[in-house]
């Protein structure tokens, strides 16, 4: 009965992973096929409409990171 359930048990186990591997590839090639490619952004064009050929500057402003109260002039 032990050799009958390790023999069952380990077919199972290949056929899941062989199953896993399918879905995997399959899901990969959905993903990199399908998926929707990225628009650009209205503020990289000029007014006629093309793209401007500068580069963008990107500024983010965190939170919290400046504390307006705190003053350097203190002289």
């Amino acid at each position: 009965m032990l050799a009958v359930s390790l023999v069952l048990g380990s077919f199972l186990i290949i056929l899941f992973f062989i199953v896993g591997i399918v879905t995997g590839w399959v899901a990969r090639e959905y993903m990199m096929s399908y998926r929707e490619i990225p628009r650009i952004h209205p503020e990289m064009f000029d007014s006629n409409g093309q793209l401007i050929p500068d580069e963008v500057l990107a500024i983010r402003f965190e939170e919290g990171y400046f504390d307006p109260e705190e003053d350097d002039d203190e002289d």
